[in-house]
């Protein structure tokens, strides 16, 4: 009788380890189920390398600096009054000061040759220019030497502003382009002056350095130009926009003989 109870035991004892084997391994089957879907969007992922390794804009960006802005006059006084073509440079480097400047307007005058002295002798002139012009303030005089007497002593103007240009400076090539001890041309790579000449015409060309950063806002639509497009859909016209040219040169471009 005992030993009935004992094997009942035994046999109760592998059934109770069979069904707990079972299910450790349905939990661990269903564990790795419910892990499939989070796993895929762990994935490190390797991208494939860029078209072009190097690209320029990043190579030779274009930054904002505070720089000084430089003016060159060489004058050609008229019975004490600068030239039209002085004037008008002299109004433009005024117009740039008043929307991009801050601080004071330097004028150096030159010292040191005969043409420098006669240079010099425009800075009066120059100055009632400045003040026709709008400069409003003091303007700080200052004088430099000049290194050549043969050459032309200009008066030179500054102020501080805001101007755009590119961060290090063109004509540098660190690699030989021919490559002829090494296997860096087989590479088929952009050499590393390229697209520098690009940004620094683009930097010196731009209006407003601040565009580079921050677009500008929208202007506002011409409303008579709307309202006459419209005007025309309601009376069934065609609304488009017809260029003809009459008794003109160009009108008769394309046309036979």
């Amino acid at each position: 009788m005992s030993t009935d109870i004992q094997n009942a035991k035994t046999r109760g004892g592998f059934a109770n380890k069979t069904k707990r084997r079972d299910a450790l391994r349905a939990g661990k089957v269903l564990a790795l189920l419910l892990a499939a879907p989070l796993g895929a969007c762990g994935v490190n992922r390797t991208l494939p390398p860029p078209v072009t390794p190097y690209d320029y804009h990043d190579r030779h960006p274009v930054v904002l600096s505070d720089s000084p802005q430089v003016l060159d006059v060489f004058p050609a006084t008229l019975h004490g009054r600068l030239d039209p073509e002085t004037q008008g440079r002299v109004r433009e480097f005024v117009a740039r000061y008043s929307e991009f400047g801050h601080g004071q307007v330097t004028m150096l005058t030159p010292t040191g040759s005969a043409a420098a002295a006669a240079s010099a002798g425009d800075a009066n002139a120059l100055r009632h220019a400045l003040a026709s012009a709008g400069l409003r303030g003091n303007i700080m005089m200052g004088t430099y030497p000049v290194t050549d007497p043969k050459l032309a002593a200009p008066i030179r103007l500054s102020f501080q502003s805001i101007k755009a240009k590119v961060a290090d400076r063109c004509g540098e090539w660190p690699r030989d382009l021919a490559s002829g001890s090494t296997l860096d041309g087989w590479q088929n790579e952009t050499y590393w002056n390229f697209g520098c000449a690009s940004q620094a015409t683009l930097s010196a060309q731009v209006a407003d350095p601040r565009d580079l950063a921050n677009p500008r806002a929208e202007t506002a639509s011409d409303i008579e130009t709307r309202m006459r497009g419209i005007n025309k859909m309601r009376r069934g016209e065609d609304p488009s926009t017809v260029w003809r040219l009459k008794a003109s040169d160009i009108s008769s471009v394309g046309g036979g003989s």
